[in-house]
């Protein structure tokens, strides 16, 4: 079985997947720090040097990667993942395999954001709450269509990361 964690940056996705992993016994897959990890730099430089258009294409490859294995596996995706290309209907088409939404609240996502915006190309030029605020209203908007598709939503708001692992194991 393969569990893919979706939500946006910030949601926990990967705490939570670690958790999650360590509960079921199984291999954990943190879809960007394998690209770190391949590219040999980090998310930043990639999108500095190369660009988000090579970043996701390269995303897309290592997702591949992650398909063809065989064995069991939690998988936290990056933000965007799901919302690029075919890659969400390629998750999905998968047997035995399990999409579950870390869905925070805008005002969450906000608060834990803009501590560590400077780590996250996406955001870090943003630099008011309220701007990063919007910024997060508009991309939750358009990523709504695919992070709702997930087979399980938990909330994450206000909730610690061994709680919400513990409440995806029950909803499998």
């Amino acid at each position: 079985m393969k569990i893919f964690l979706t939500g946006y940056m910030g949601s926990g996705k990967s705490v939570v997947g670690e958790k999650l992993a360590k509960n079921l016994k199984f291999k954990y897959v943190d879809l960007d720090d394998q690209i770190e990890v391949i590219q040999g730099k980090s998310i930043h430089d990639i999108f500095e040097d190369r660009g988000e258009l090579y970043f996701r294409k390269l995303e897309s490859q290592i997702l591949d990667d992650i398909l063809q294995n065989n064995s069991d596996m939690v998988i936290s995706l990056g933000g965007g993942t799901p919302c690029y290309g075919d890659n969400f209907e390629r998750i999905c088409e998968q047997k035995d395999a399990k999409t579950v939404y870390l869905k925070a609240s805008i005002q969450t996502l906000t608060e834990r954001l803009f501590l560590e915006k400077v780590h996250r190309p996406v955001i870090s030029h943003l630099e008011t709450r309220e701007a990063l605020e919007e910024f997060i209203r508009k991309h939750l908007f358009e990523r709504a269509y695919y992070y709702s598709q997930s087979d399980i939503t938990v909330n994450v708001d206000e909730k610690e990361p061994a709680f919400i692992a513990d409440q995806i194991i029950e909803k499998l």
